[in-house]
């Protein structure tokens, strides 16, 4: 059927001639900018060819460009602060106080202009030209002329990644981020601390990465799996972790961090197990996944407990400049609580009517530490249980139901419903690789609402963005992270940025033939379960 509609779209293409002003065959742009008009002629890149700018801001940008034309076409293009002259690619930062992010290409004979609303703008830009690039190396990079106006739909475009199950070095998490930047995308949610493991050093408390870092073993196959012996560990220094914000931050993406409480816990336990609802029983981190209700993984509301999280928060606090820090709170087990009687105790004596009201206690403490440092508290949608205060900003992994409560109840929301943004399900029933449940096709992430309907305009503009994720418990190597983010995250991609109205399937899929082209170009792991569910023939 898609060969069919393919055939037809590409007879379509040739005979329509409004289309080339629109949309035209042989420009392949994800995500598909908010208009685009082609014009006569070319432009050529060539060694001698300039990356000027007179802002000291946007050198970063230039390099970007600069460094991609060279490592993947063998084509060094050299870099100056400079005034402009006829045959370069000029990098202009407008300033002017329109949509963040949005920017101008103008692309004829004579030369290149990029002109963002803000740097970030810019860097959006220079991600386009480098859409229209060769997809293989050797081959003449000749940039059609073009003028292209772009600017996000929204404002959080994010993509996650679990580093607690499965422990990735900083080399392939600054790739991630490389991956994230060549789709437009804004925000890394990184994923820290789990029942597995805690992967951040924590000055204030060393002992949490001397051991909480370390696990004995794991299961094979799927939950409830085959237990093998597999001493596993690993984490993130300070100066790594500064690394890494740094290079994100070249690439306009800000790191949000994710410590999870008061649940998730059993590697926190391990370390401390005074810290338990029962604190005489050994402790290890999980050497399994599906933890949910069937280990003790939450934390005691003591001193001690709140004490830690003071300390932990502070220093994240400090350690990350952006302004949101993630508390988790997802899937706390309340069965330990209702078992525990100095838990029972603690909420009689201080009012708490039940243990979703027990949650919200540790969240807003949590919060007042990070809002004392200027941060703003981002949680999992179980967090409105109990109900938190309006300035939480809310990330639905449930049905969107969570999400329209949400925003309906004022809260800043993003939207990563499991069934059309967790990326570690599997694309297709028919992949060999082992992984939870399925499918999630490249055609629902493509698809997926991400404004649930029956909001009011207002309530509308609650919702943030949408972001992806992936979660590691059966992807253990670069290898499987990569093969289930590509192809779905350029799909993600262009449905948090494209205007609804320049979505469209088959012009998606059309561009994905190129799309394709250029993963093997970056060296990147795909599925290519699209091509088999869908009959094309993949041309190499």
């Amino acid at each position: 059927m898609l060969r069919i509609l393919l055939m037809a779209a590409s007879i379509a293409l040739s005979v329509l001639t409004g289309w080339s002003q629109e949309s035209p065959q042989n420009v392949s742009v994800i995500p598909e900018p908010v208009q685009l008009v082609q014009k006569p002629g070319t432009f050529r890149l060539h060694r001698e060819t300039t990356i000027v700018s007179l802002d000291r801001e946007l050198l970063s940008s230039a390099r970007y460009l600069s460094d991609y034309v060279n490592n993947y076409l063998g084509c060094p293009l050299k870099v100056e602060q400079i005034e402009n002259e006829p045959g370069s690619i000029v990098l202009v930062n407008k300033k002017n106080g329109e949509v963040p992010g949005g920017y101008q290409l103008i692309i004829n004979p004579d030369g290149v202009e990029v002109q963002g609303n803000d740097a970030a703008g810019v860097f959006y830009g220079v991600q386009t030209v480098i859409q229209l690039l060769p997809t293989r190396a050797g081959v003449l990079p000749v940039l059609p002329a073009l003028e292209i106006t772009d600017y996000p739909r929204f404002a959080y475009r994010g993509m996650h990644l679990d580093v607690a199950r499965h422990f990735f070095p900083t080399s392939f998490v600054k790739k991630y981020i490389d991956y994230l930047a060549l789709h437009k995308m804004n925000y890394f949610h990184w994923h820290l601390t789990d029942d597995q493991a805690w992967r951040i050093e924590m000055k204030c408390r060393p002992e949490l990465t001397a051991k909480g870092s370390m696990r004995e073993g794991e299961i094979e196959g799927l939950y409830p799996g085959t237990y093998k012996p597999l001493p596993y560990g690993g984490y993130y220094t300070h100066e790594e972790v500064k690394e890494v914000i740094a290079y994100a931050n070249e690439r306009h993406i800000t790191v949000i961090p994710e410590i999870d409480i008061p649940g998730h816990c059993m590697a926190v336990l391990a370390t401390y197990p005074q810290f338990s609802t029962t604190p005489n029983e050994p402790k290890k981190a999980a050497l399994t996944w599906g933890i949910f209700n069937k280990f003790n993984n939450v934390l005691a509301p003591t001193p001690e407990v709140f004490d830690f999280l003071c300390d932990v928060f502070s220093e994240l606090c400090d350690l990350f400049p952006g302004q949101y820090i993630h508390v988790g709170g997802d899937e706390c087990a309340k069965r330990w609580w209702q078992e525990s009687k100095a838990t029972q105790r603690f909420m009689k004596a201080h009012a708490l009517a039940d243990e979703k009201a027990l949650q919200s206690y540790f969240i807003d403490y949590v919060q007042r530490v990070v809002n004392a440092k200027g941060k703003t508290l981002i949680g999992w949608d179980e967090i409105l249980e109990g109900g938190v205060s309006k300035d939480c900003i809310i990330m639905n992994w449930r049905k969107p139901t969570y999400g329209a409560k949400a925003v309906q109840a004022g809260h800043r929301t993003v939207m990563t419903c499991s069934a059309w943004s967790y990326f570690n399900l599997k694309e297709s029933n028919t992949q060999a690789e082992i992984g939870p449940r399925g499918p999630l096709p490249l055609e629902k992430v493509y698809t997926y609402q991400i404004v649930p309907d029956g909001l009011t305009a207002e309530q509308a503009s609650l919702v943030w963005g949408a972001q992806g994720c992936l979660w590691t418990e059966y992807v253990p190597t670069t290898w499987k992270a990569e093969f289930a983010v590509f192809p779905r995250l350029s799909a993600l991609a262009e449905n948090v940025w494209s205007p609804v109205r320049k979505k469209n399937w088959e012009n998606f899929v059309r561009k994905m033939e190129t799309q394709f082209e250029r993963y093997d170009l970056w060296g990147a792991r795909y599925s290519e379960a699209y091509f088999r569910t869908h009959d094309v023939v993949r041309k190499r």
